[in-house]
């Protein structure tokens, strides 16, 4: 584990937190639901899975309603992801620089189902950060589909374990915080003995506390997904994954490319013009 020297520092806390187009020609397999997202760049077709019903069942609602029409691709990463779906983004000016901080007013609990993963093309939601949304709920609205890059073999055994030291490092900082008042008081009196045995004692209990959990291995059909068509890994089991791009993986990909500016968001606009339902 890479350990936080809390003798030195605080603990920190991370928030990490479309022209005239042809017809969808997907065809829905029996009770499929698809979602097209007419957007200034062209169409993107989603699948929602059905075994994510409550995130399923919440975007053909928003949808209806006409929640995501007039909305921005707000955060667009070149080689991780587009991000869309907050409501604050439709009277947005040039200027606006906070944006992703809009929502519908609830989150929805997670339904992490070890089937999806983050290869390329999958519909997620956004959510606010571990630290203040520690059973991980998702935005009520917001929503990303992964663009990511691809892996070798190697980078990919790499990175289990770094995500593997990131879990038990999670684990001991949330130790720490709850030892604050304790750790300003040692401080503050210079008590460097007493820090480092309490440091010593919080990671022992973080290494006791993920023991009895199973650690992070990627499947074969992870490997194969992640060295052939890409993704991005390191984001398994923190999101929820509730769909896929079924037609118009071209517009995910011209969004993607697109300029932007050191907030991420495009420098030219790029708006979700209607959000429908496809109906049988």
């Amino acid at each position: 584990m890479k350990k936080t020297f809390i003798l030195l520092t605080l603990m920190a806390c991370c928030f990490a937190c479309t022209g005239n187009q042809k017809k969808t020609t997907y065809m829905a397999k029996g009770n499929e639901k698809l979602v097209r997202l007419e957007t200034s760049m062209g169409n993107i077709t989603v699948k929602l899975y059905d075994e994510t019903p409550i995130h399923r069942d919440n975007f053909i609602k928003l949808a209806k309603e006409g929640t995501y029409d007039s909305t921005l691709f707000h955060r667009v990463i070149k080689n991780f992801m587009i991000q869309a779906g907050d409501p604050q983004s439709k009277t947005a000016t040039d200027t606006t620089t906070t944006l992703g901080s809009g929502d519908v007013g609830y989150t929805l609990p997670a339904e992490f189902n070890p089937k999806f993963f983050h290869k390329k093309g999958v519909l997620a939601a956004a959510r606010m950060g571990d630290e203040v949304n520690p059973k991980r709920e998702s935005s009520g609205c917001q929503f990303y589909i992964v663009t990511g890059r691809k892996f070798t073999e190697a980078q990919m055994i790499n990175m289990e374990n770094q995500m593997n030291e990131a879990r038990l490092d999670s684990v001991f900082q949330a130790l720490a915080r709850k030892h604050m008042k304790e750790i300003y008081k040692m401080r503050k009196a210079n008590d460097t003995e007493g820090l480092l045995a309490l440091q010593d004692s919080l990671e022992a209990q973080a290494r006791a506390q993920v023991k009895d959990e199973p650690a992070l291995k990627f499947t074969r059909e992870q490997i194969a997904a992640y060295t052939t068509v890409g993704g991005a890994p390191h984001l398994d089991g923190s999101y929820t994954i509730f769909g896929e791009v079924v037609e118009g993986m071209d517009v995910v990909e011209k969004i993607e490319a697109v300029k932007t500016n050191r907030t991420d968001r495009p420098e030219k606009d790029i708006r979700i013009l209607k959000a429908v339902v496809v109906e049988d």
